[in-house]
C-alpha cells in the first residue's frame, strides 16, 4: 500500500512538473509575433537613420563632416560659438535633431504598441527572457529573423 501511495505520489509531481514545463514552452506562433514586431521596430530604425543621412546629404550648406562636429555640441552655445557655428548651420542642425526626435518618439509608440497589443506584454516579456536563456529557441528566432528580412 506504500509503495503505491508512493508511486502516486511521484507520478503526480512528475505531471505537475511536465505541465509547467509546457507553460513556460514559448509557443512558435508566439515566437513568431516576437520577431515580425522586432523586424518592424528594425525596419522603422533604419528608415530614421536613411532619412537623417538624407537630409544631411542633402543639405549642401552643411558637410556631414561639419553636421557630425556640430550635432555633438548643439546645445552648447559657448562651444558653437567657438567653431564659428552660422545660423544657418545651427537651424540645419536642430531641424535633423527634431526630425531625429520625432520619428525617435513614432518608434517608441509603434514598438510600446506592438508589445502590448499584437503580442501580449506577458508574452513579450517571456520571449525576451527565454530567447536569453534557450539557445535552441534564439536559432530559431534567429532564423524567422533571417527570413523576415530576406523578405523585405
Amino acid at each position: 500500500m506504500k509503495i503505491k501511495v508512493l508511486f502516486l505520489f511521484l507520478m503526480m509531481s512528475m505531471m505537475t512538473k511536465i505541465a509547467v514545463a509546457q507553460d513556460d514552452a514559448i509557443a512558435d506562433e508566439d515566437l513568431k509575433k516576437y520577431a515580425v514586431a522586432m523586424d518592424s521596430i528594425e525596419n522603422m530604425k533604419t528608415h530614421l537613420i536613411e532619412t537623417i543621412t538624407d537630409m544631411v546629404k542633402s543639405n549642401e550648406e552643411v558637410s556631414a563632416s561639419r553636421y557630425n562636429e556640430l550635432s555633438k555640441i548643439i546645445d552648447n552655445e559657448a562651444k558653437l560659438a567657438e567653431v564659428g557655428a552660422t545660423e544657418e548651420e545651427i537651424a540645419f542642425i536642430k531641424s535633423v535633431t527634431a526630425k531625429k526626435e520625432e520619428e525617435t518618439a513614432k518608434i517608441n509608440e509603434a514598438f510600446q504598441s506592438l508589445a502590448v497589443d499584437y503580442i501580449g506584454a506577458k508574452t513579450y516579456n517571456a520571449v525576451k527572457k527565454a530567447l536569453k536563456e534557450d539557445e535552441a529557441l534564439k536559432a530559431k528566432y534567429d532564423a524567422m529573423i533571417s527570413e523576415l528580412t530576406a523578405k523585405n
